[in-house]
């Protein structure tokens, strides 16, 4: 079963993520790699490679692959950054961060999931990630502040906290809007002072609760 879904992530990078232009050669390695099936629910795992979102419990998803693709090619990882998460979930994310050789500290609002992601990440290898449970809105102050920051869970707005945990010259992929609408995923840079936001695309996300 294992080489069934070997071939499913071969077929899933090419047809889903490099005919979309994702061009991350180390990104496009990290998804045909990271087993994504054992992120979802058994009942779940024949569907882990299809090109949609999927649910993983308390009315949270885990993300299209291409999303998942896009954020971190967008995110323009690299081996020893230290990247904060917000919405750890299933813990997909997190993983493909970390086989990039990123530092990964993630947040995660719901115990279960946040526990659940733990015992992946462990049965995996992947020792460096650092899971907390909390609310996104505050980030994580005490290792702050970070290169870069992933936020995969929708608030209204730009969380000040967030922005003030970025290291300058830091980027910040996060998608922005109401529930159940569509919601931009934007890039924010932070140069000094200055915050530049790019619209990049429209998207759908949980919402992100305080």
């Amino acid at each position: 079963m294992a080489q069934d879904f070997e071939a499913l992530r071969r077929e899933m990078t090419a047809g889903q993520l490099e005919a979309r232009n994702i061009q991350s050669p180390a990104v496009l390695d990290a998804m045909r790699a990271v087993p994504r099936h054992l992120f979802v629910p058994d009942d779940m795992r024949n569907h882990a490679y299809d090109d949609s979102p999927l649910p993983i419990g308390l009315g949270q998803t885990i993300s299209q692959p291409y999303i998942v693709a896009f954020m971190t090619e967008q995110l323009q990882p690299a081996r020893g950054m230290k990247i904060l998460e917000v919405g750890t979930g299933s813990g997909y994310q997190a993983a493909i961060l970390a086989f990039l050789g990123c530092d990964v500290y993630t947040i995660e609002l719901h115990e279960e999931l946040a526990a659940r992601a733990k015992k992946v990440f462990a049965a995996l290898g992947l020792s460096g990630i650092r899971v907390k449970h909390g609310t996104g809105y505050s980030g994580w102050p005490e290792p702050s502040p970070f290169d870069a920051i992933i936020v995969t869970a929708a608030p209204g707005y730009v969380p000040k906290a967030l922005v003030s945990q970025l290291k300058d010259g830091g980027r910040m992929i996060i998608p922005v809007g109401q529930t159940n609408s569509v919601q931009s995923l934007k890039r924010v840079t932070k140069k000094g002072e200055k915050i530049i936001e790019k619209d990049l695309l429209p998207v759908r996300f949980v919402p992100m609760v305080s």
